[in-house]
């Protein structure tokens, strides 16, 4: 006598999450409650649009410092052109070294999320850390302490000058200017730091999206540093 077998069931993949953004998105399953079930990634073009509009405001704030820079600049009698550090010229190389490093650090990561499945296909495994891509963050990481550690010392050089907060309205304008985007490099460190950690051990899809973002972030930094300088430094 025939016997009909019961349907098999389908075994549950995790998704590649690749170019999607991986598991930065919002966790919701495609069906079934275990954990093997297909999450639904947000694209990655999100979080491209988050970051910008995240950047919006910084924009924002370093715009009004700088217009006011000019106008104040414009219509005092009591600004006193000052002359500034010289390493603030080897700070920019470094801080330009670490957007260097980082987009390397990028590239790299390309083949995060490249899945290899077992036979059976109910698995998803991911490739290890690859060596090349902590070593470029951790350097991009040792670059935008150093730059910081150089401000700090120009700083410090200013001050042993005699030149303070309340010297004169462009050494005011200094310290504000190059303290807010310090402070603005400072959290990209602190969210490179966590990238890196996240990615230690394993790629995760996650850790490629983390990347991007921090990248984006990192070099915007680095273009608003460079126009700062040419504001302090170059403008008439």
């Amino acid at each position: 006598m025939a016997t009909i077998s019961p349907p098999r069931r389908a075994a549950k993949l995790k998704g590649p999450e690749g170019d999607d953004g991986g598991r930065f998105g919002d966790g919701r399953s495609g069906g079934g409650g275990d954990g093997d079930a297909f999450r639904l990634p947000l694209p990655l073009r999100r979080y491209h649009t988050g970051i910008w509009f995240a950047l919006v405001p910084i924009v924002m704030l370093f715009m009004a410092l700088s217009s006011a820079y000019v106008v104040r600049q414009g219509l005092s009698d009591d600004w006193r052109s000052m002359a500034w550090p010289h390493l603030l010229w080897w700070n920019s190389a470094v801080l330009l070294a670490s957007s260097a490093t980082l987009e390397v650090a990028r590239r790299k990561s390309q083949p995060w999320g490249m899945a290899r499945h077992s036979q059976s296909g109910a698995k998803l495994q991911l490739f290890p850390v690859a060596p090349a891509v902590k070593k470029w963050l951790m350097t991009t990481l040792a670059l935008g302490l150093l730059f910081l550690a150089g401000q700090l010392l120009a700083w410090k050089q200013l001050v042993a000058q005699g030149v303070y907060l309340a010297t004169n309205p462009s050494s005011s304008f200094f310290y504000v200017l190059t303290a807010t985007h310090a402070v603005h490099l400072l959290g990209g460190v602190v969210a490179l730091a966590w990238v890196t950690a996240k990615c230690w051990k394993r790629l995760e899809p996650s850790g490629r999206t983390g990347v991007t973002v921090a990248g984006i972030y990192w070099h915007f930094m680095d273009a608003v540093w460079i126009y700062l300088l040419l504001l302090l430094v170059l403008w008439p």
